[in-house]
């Protein structure tokens, strides 16, 4: 199996946004393993992240689009797919704009950047994800199916509503293959969308450098078609990107005909379904995992082990909550930028007496409590800050997905994604029995005690 892949350093990139025709900044950033791709948005306050994943697709109109709450990231497909395509499991894309340059309407630019950044493996493995029966999809014209494969392969098909220009071009994906068949393969447009899209706004920074326009049977062009059939490559291309939204490597061989981006996309929806469709059906038919269950009831111990474990008694030396504020009883596992702690809740809680009468129920802001004080635990251990409390500031992205009861073991998971100084920000959730109650964005800082 491959390890996972990141960046050997920074590499930098400047032009124009297609969209706003703005002057555009962009910096590619090694990432830690297992962190997946992220747009980090350093034009606005507190430099927001969102994750490269489809459950973040908020638009998928000539372009894909990804949002959290109010910001977002256009036309991120051609990034994606030059990451993809080069096998670059995690790297951070800083952005001072809400879209990555166009270049010149293909990946070429971004392949450089990888190529001068180089690529180096990381000590975690990567997974791939092989599909494990036929997907079909029919969306307006679009028609797309995966099969089982021991590879990465696209077929595809792609012509206009009035079938010209259509072609056809199947390859293997490799980054070999990737980069000579498919990463310069510039976008296109037929002239009668054009007036459209100026009116709409969509493209102030179109040009015939970033853009291959269609009249009629004429191919407008800055220079010479770059491969005889570029414009079924370059919906090609554009799959590579959407699907790696996917977040993870796909063993599968798609057939294409006249993808979009919404069709790909829907294609990466239904495929993160089948792949989290047998860990449903673990979690509906199996007892509880054993993990859990001697998780806890797991001695306490005084002192960390060698995978990160605490005890209560190792816990409130660096905590000043105490009973009945005190929303973690163990911590399980830390290792580097992740912690897992426990919270066995029980009947005893004071809160079930009013929360509710004859139908106790965990309130959700105390499972938020939870995640801040597992990553307060982490953040402190991280810095090794003596006298120092963590203290909880702020919480985004709240979600509560279903009730805790008395007699359920609340595992809390968190991940930091930024330590700067003595601010922390991490995603954390709360499961039990594997499946997420609750889950929130949350930023903290630490103070002297």
């Amino acid at each position: 199996m491959l390890q996972q892949q990141t960046l050997s350093r920074a590499s930098s990139f400047s032009g124009t946004g297609l969209h706003s025709g703005n002057r555009v900044n962009m910096t590619f950033l090694p990432a830690p393993p297992n962190s997946g791709v992220r747009f980090r948005r350093v034009d606005l306050d507190g430099k927001p992240e969102i994750e490269a994943r489809v459950e973040n697709v908020s638009e998928t109109n000539r372009s894909t689009t990804l949002a959290k709450g109010n910001i977002k990231v256009h036309t991120v497909e051609h990034v994606l797919a030059a990451l993809a395509g080069y096998g670059i499991d995690n790297v951070v894309i800083e952005l001072d704009a809400n879209e990555p340059p166009i270049g010149d309407g293909s990946a070429r630019e971004f392949c450089k950047m990888i190529q001068s950044a180089g690529i180096v493996p990381q000590n975690e493995k990567r997974e791939p994800y092989v599909v494990t029966e036929p997907i079909e999809l029919k969306m307006g014209e679009t028609m797309m199916t995966i099969f089982p494969d021991e590879g990465f392969k696209i077929t595809c098909t792609s012509a206009d509503k009035g079938g010209r220009f259509t072609q056809f071009y199947s390859t293997e994906i490799t980054p070999k293959l990737w980069e000579r068949e498919l990463s310069e393969a510039r976008t296109f447009c037929f002239f009668e969308e054009i007036e459209f899209l100026i009116k709409n706004g969509l493209i102030k920074g179109g040009t015939l450098e970033n853009a291959v326009v269609i009249r009629d049977d004429a191919v407008l062009t800055t220079e010479p078609l770059r491969y005889p059939d570029e414009f079924v490559r370059h919906k090609m291309l554009d799959i590579v990107g959407d699907l790696s939204l996917l977040g993870r490597p796909i063993h599968g061989h798609i057939i294409a005909v006249k993808p979009s981006h919404s069709g790909n996309c829907e294609l990466a929806r239904r495929l993160a379904a089948q792949m989290i469709k047998p860990l449903r059906k673990a979690q509906t038919f199996a007892p509880p995992p054993p993990v859990a269950a001697d998780q806890a009831v797991a001695a306490p111990t005084e002192e960390g082990d060698e995978s990160g474990a605490l005890g209560i008694a190792e816990i409130v030396k660096l905590l000043p909550h105490r009973y009945p504020f005190l929303m973690v009883d163990r911590i399980t596992m830390m290792k580097g930028n992740r912690i897992t702690g426990i919270k066995n809740v029980t009947i005893n809680e004071g809160y079930f007496q009013g929360h509710f009468p004859g139908h106790p129920i965990m309130p959700g802001v105390l499972q938020l409590e939870a995640i801040a004080q597992v990553a307060g635990v982490l953040l402190l251990k991280f810095i090794e800050a003596p006298n120092q409390v963590a203290y909880f500031l702020s919480a985004e992205d709240v979600k509560w997905r279903r009730p805790v009861f008395p007699g359920d073991v609340l595992v809390i998971e968190v991940e930091m994604t930024r330590m700067r100084g003595k601010i922390g920000k991490g995603k954390g959730v709360c499961k039990v029995g594997g499946e997420i109650v609750s889950e929130a964005n949350v930023t903290f800082m630490l103070r002297d005690a």
